[in-house]
């Protein structure tokens, strides 16, 4: 089989028409199952007062919320202009905070040997996050393009591997940053995946459906939360109008989930944020809240996220049953700890924060920034040729799928 054919997967929009029961969601996945409650009027919401007592629960100030949002919104710091006006950090690797950190979760560069080691004789699949992890965090959302030399990165990986970019954003917005159709993309959290084709999986999850390319090809389409689009749009113009005076509040429409951006937010006014979202949740017990770098994203509360999608990958690629195979998980952000919990509990692969800080993780190594996760990249790119040009070697990692 070529290499180079074998498991590319363009980008789709969305598929033919199928019967409305391939679309139902499994009641067991559901963590609710009542129906939605009658909700304001989008551009209506009544704007609920934060000003509550110091021990009232449905005050961010005391359930948490607040506490979590600076949690997941590290400091910057030593911020300078890099390439493309982004901001650029620059490390401290002399310091004890840095040789701590090193020690728990040790560079992925400076341990790659012992890495690549351990997946001798087997075959690789890669997934990767896209913001701050193929791309820099940057103050605008929109502005988060992948360097040149990154893209060309992750195409040569694809060849070699099967890739999967699993993203926060929807599906159609991550593949027009990417912009290769040699990948596979999770959108959402992993709530809009395509991947490959199998019959297996139509049978395993009724919420598969059967679709093709625009080259024509048979690919699968999984949203697992389909029956929320019309829930998550108006969850998205409200977002839109009650956080419209805030400066600095960005909300984006994800398909699956609707994030609403404080990075550009006055501090002093991240609890004004924090409780116009928690006050629009009591009219959606079918959603939750979760916390990103900076970001609240509204999602629907069913048992799915990124160490789903990856489980669901490594099925349609035939890969769950295997003990031959090691996947590679490169993320920056709490979401994609999910993902790194999967492969470190069932030992199935290796997780790998991106992360200039120290920070607990279910990941076994760790990077600082897109840069060193490029050339981690590269690395793997040049080992596994000298792999294929080494006549003794074991058949080649990656070359059946």
């Amino acid at each position: 089989m070529d290499l180079k054919s074998s498991h590319v997967s363009p980008v789709l929009t969305d598929p033919v028409p199928v019967n409305k029961s391939r679309l139902g969601i499994h009641s067991s996945v559901l963590s609710y199952s009542q129906p939605d409650p009658p909700s304001s009027t989008p551009g209506k919401y009544t704007r609920t007062s934060s000003r509550k007592s110091p021990g009232n629960l449905d005050d961010v100030r005391s359930n948490g919320w607040l506490d979590a949002m600076k949690a997941s919104s590290p400091p910057r710091k030593k911020l300078v202009k890099g390439s493309n006006n982004t901001q650029v950090t620059h490390f401290d690797s002399d310091s004890e905070d840095y040789h701590s950190w090193m020690r728990e979760y040790p560079s992925a560069l400076d341990a790659f040997d012992d890495l690549v080691d351990r997946a001798k004789d087997k075959k690789i699949a890669m997934f990767l996050d896209y913001d701050g992890t193929l791309s820099p965090i940057v103050d605008d959302p929109d502005s988060a393009f992948m360097s040149e030399a990154m893209r060309a990165t992750v195409r040569s990986v694809a060849k070699y591997f099967p890739t999967a970019i699993i993203s926060g954003r929807s599906r159609d917005q991550v593949f027009d940053l990417v912009k290769l159709t040699e990948l596979y993309y999770a959108g959402s959290h992993g709530m809009d995946i395509i991947g490959p084709a199998r019959e297996a999986l139509f049978n395993n999850h009724p919420n598969c459906v059967k679709s093709t390319d625009h080259q024509g090809k048979e690919i699968t389409l999984f949203q697992p939360a389909k029956e929320f689009l019309p829930m998550i749009d108006k969850v998205f113009r409200t977002l839109v109008e009650i956080t419209r005076d805030i400066k600095g509040a960005k909300v984006e429409n994800h398909k699956f989930c609707a994030s609403v951006h404080y990075r550009n937010v006055d501090e002093n006014n991240w609890i004004t944020v924090g409780q116009l979202v928690h006050d629009m949740l009591k009219n959606y017990p079918r959603l939750r809240s979760t916390h990103g770098r900076r970001v609240l994203e509204v999602r629907p509360a069913i048992d799915w996220n990124k160490g789903k999608a990856v489980e669901f990958l490594l099925e349609s690629l035939g890969f769950s049953d295997r003990d031959d195979v090691i996947a590679i998980y490169i993320g920056d952000d709490k979401t994609d700890e999910d993902a790194f919990k999967v492969l470190r509990e069932n030992k199935r692969g290796y997780g790998i924060l991106v992360s200039p800080v120290k920070k607990e993780s279910n990941a076994f190594y760790s990077l600082r920034d897109p840069s060193e996760v490029m050339k981690f990249l590269q690395m793997l790119l040049s080992w596994k040729r000298q792999q294929d040009d080494d006549p003794k070697r074991s058949p080649a990692l990656g070359a059946s799928f």
